[in-house]
């Protein structure tokens, strides 16, 4: 019960945060989703630097494993609303944002878990 509880817990403070950063990045105006972009590889990297420190010398306990990745970045990185994000500016006709926006969020998102895990090691 206590693992449920931190999961919940962090992955409700993940959503709030990608809620506050898309709601002051994304542009409206223009469709490109800067918030979720930013969310999406702030929570690879954070990813990568926690699952780092638990693979070195067992640095992270179970329970904050659980609270920090699985709750608090599982809320803060969104797949589904990339998705939809990436469905609007391919039905706008925006190729060219959609192929940055597609290309760049998987490129950086895994250099960023990379990166994140080579820093603690």
């Amino acid at each position: 019960m206590k693992q449920l509880l931190l999961v919940f817990i962090g992955g409700g403070t993940g959503s709030v945060a990608r809620f506050l950063i898309s709601k002051y990045l994304n542009n409206e105006a223009t469709g490109i989703p800067y918030g979720t972009f930013a969310a999406n590889i702030l929570g690879s990297f954070l990813i990568g630097i926690v699952l780092g420190l638990a693979l070195k010398n067992n640095v992270l306990s179970q329970n904050t494993i659980l609270f920090l990745a699985t709750g608090f970045c599982g809320g803060f990185t969104t797949f589904s609303t990339f998705a939809y994000e990436n469905h609007m500016l391919l039905r706008s006709g925006d190729f060219i944002n959609f192929g940055l926006y597609a290309i760049g969020t998987f490129v950086i998102g895994f250099l960023l878990v990379f990166l994140g895990m080579w820093i603690v090691k």
